[in-house]
């Protein structure tokens, strides 16, 4: 038996696949990466906002008509949210992300539609990943689920709900055994690293957390993804300075800078406290890497709050920007601060400045690049191109799927390999480098 996963979204979601993978395989399930040859097709969909359920419902037909006879099961984010009142005939089962251990129930047959309102307990809580479903030598760590801050247009809390941070030794040992597989790259993540512990143990554990993972024994580095910039936890600047074993990445979703819209959001920043977070960063680590998401869009945004946002990102000169155009979910915060027609029109002009945004944000981008040309950098290689003398790979200021890569010239290199480049060009939003160990 055979089985397909098809995992859509966030770093979460393929964690979420890993687990439902190792439960296949313990009941006689094979991974195929074909889905025209698999028995069973899982597509593991995201809900987060509007074109993120449009790909996911455009996933599962598309797979569904590239291989009708396989059974077929809707997962994840949006069969969480939606999947109660789904009407889908062409699904074999509907299949929530809160217990993956019913999953074994899911593939048997034995039920159609599984929602399970509460988590397990972390005790019961699986995280013997068998097969990673990333690039060799990288992983994700997720240290915990769901989220406390409620910001108004976020689906996340009715989705994953509240924050649940897993037993700080159960991380430990976990990242014990990625080290011991010969996992490089550990990239720790959660909605908000920074409030990591707040639920079990009273305060943020974010910074000891890091502490005891960065003086584990092992070859091995820590990327920090998603950090609220809200909630930034004291002490972890000096921390990233002092380990080396911590990448100086830090991955920081800003949204916006004008007070009027923040506060719209449920945000206490500004402009200046969010400048200063950054400009603390640097001056600590001057060779910290800084990315960012903003969105356009959002209720109350306006002519003067989107001036504002240009000039926090020409100011703060992010070294990657994501951005994207506000989605109004329903059941959310935000979603009856004004009509669809109202909506639909703030959308299009929201269209207009996002360009605006990413036309700025890639000059700065190619400049903050020019500064690694010269140096010399570890290179974690993800795919070798065949009939050439060529890898590809990243460096750490390039974290996975969402910057640029790092394009290495040199000889028997394969996937997952650590290997020494002295980087020569700018070339878009990638490097170049020649191999030099």
């Amino acid at each position: 038996m055979k089985i397909y996963i098809e995992s859509l979204g966030c770093a979460k979601n393929q964690v979420d696949s890993e687990i439902l993978l190792a439960y296949a395989e313990e009941n006689g399930y094979e991974r195929t990466e074909d889905p025209s040859s698999a028995d069973v097709i899982v597509v593991n969909t995201c809900g987060f906002i509007e074109s993120a359920k449009e790909e996911s419902v455009n996933t599962f037909f598309s797979l569904h008509e590239a291989n009708p006879e396989a059974r077929i099961i809707l997962a994840g984010c949006l069969a969480e949210r939606y999947g109660h009142e789904m009407e889908l005939e062409e699904a074999d089962a509907i299949f929530g992300n809160h217990d993956l251990s019913a999953f074994p129930d899911v593939l048997a047959g034995k039920t159609e539609r599984v929602f399970i309102p509460e988590y397990p307990d972390p005790d019961r809580e699986r995280d013997d990943r068998k097969e990673l479903l990333g690039f060799k030598g990288s992983a994700y760590l997720k240290i915990s689920e769901g989220c406390n801050h409620r910001c108004a247009y976020c689906a996340i809390p009715l989705i994953r709900g509240p924050l649940r941070s897993r037993p700080l030794e159960k991380i430990v040992k976990e990242t014990e055994r990625l080290i011991s597989e010969g996992v490089y790259e550990i990239n720790v993540i959660a909605q908000d690293l920074g409030a990591y512990g707040l639920d079990i143990y009273g305060k943020q554990m974010f910074v000891p957390l890091m502490d005891r993972l960065s003086s584990l024994d092992g070859d091995f580095v820590l990327r920090m993804l998603y950090i609220h910039p809200d909630t930034f936890p004291e002490g972890l600047i000096s921390l990233a300075k002092e380990r080396k074993k911590i990448l100086p990445y830090f991955d920081i979703p800003f949204q916006h800078a004008a007070v009027s819209v923040l506060r719209g959001m449920g945000r206490t920043g500004d402009r200046k406290i969010y400048t200063d977070l950054v400009n603390s960063i640097r001056s600590e680590i001057p060779e910290a890497v800084i990315r960012t998401t903003l969105m356009l869009g959002f209720p109350g945004e306006d002519e003067e709050a989107f001036e504002e946002l240009k000039r926090f990102a020409e100011g703060a000169e992010f070294d990657w920007m994501g951005s994207f155009l506000y989605s109004r979910e329903e059941d959310t915060p935000a979603y009856d601060m004004r009509g669809e027609k109202e909506h639909m029109k703030a959308h299009k002009q929201a269209a207009v400045w996002q360009k605006e945004l990413e036309s700025i944000q890639e000059e700065i981008t190619a400049r903050r690049l020019r500064r690694f040309v010269g140096h010399e950098y570890d290179v974690l290689i993800e795919e070798k191109v065949e009939g050439e003398d060529l890898a590809i790979g990243r460096i750490y200021a390039q974290a996975p799927d969402v910057d640029g890569l790092t394009v290495v010239m040199g000889r028997n290199m394969k996937e997952g390999d650590i290997v020494r480049a002295g980087i020569t060009n700018v070339r878009g939003i990638d490097l170049e480098g020649v191999r030099i160990d």
